[in-house]
């Protein structure tokens, strides 16, 4: 009986199942327009990508998703947006109002997070500065009164 096979580049053709979220979404980057352009999603995608890629990990399709739509080029996108996109890149539904302010409102809270902890990192470094500053005038006094 022969059972020899013939050997296949690997990933001739169908490339290894991603292992992480982000690999995954640089793959639906790669194939798909809407992701790789960075275009409003249209309501429903992941039934629009479990239908086209039928083997795909859903609980790892669900973290693509939301590191796709919560990247804040995502979200810039979304605030400007009237149309939403399906896999194949037709249009679909219209943005709503309510999703271009809910983006809007997510971006000004991360600007506002980010200012906030750039704001206590100067805080904390001048403090730091302070405090050295202290200990150095501390050293030099006692250096001073300790020559006796």
């Amino acid at each position: 009986m022969n059972t020899s096979t013939t050997p296949q580049a690997p990933d001739a053709e169908v490339p290894a199942a991603p292992q992480s979220a982000r690999s995954l979404l640089k793959q639906l980057q790669q194939e798909y327009a809407p992701f790789r352009d960075c275009l409003p999603l249209s309501i429903g995608i992941d039934k629009q990508i479990v239908a086209a890629i039928p083997e795909i990990n859903r609980k790892l399709m669900r973290a693509a998703l939301g590191i796709h739509t919560s990247s804040q080029r995502y979200l810039r996108a979304m605030e400007k947006a009237t149309v939403r996109y399906n896999l194949d890149g037709t249009t679909g539904a219209e943005v709503t109002d309510t999703h271009r302010k809910h983006a809007k409102e997510v971006l000004q809270e991360r600007f506002k997070k980010e200012v906030d902890r750039r704001k206590a990192e100067r805080e904390a470094a001048a403090a730091e500065e302070a405090a050295k500053r202290r200990q150095e005038k501390l050293e030099a006094l006692t250096a001073k009164f300790s020559r006796k």
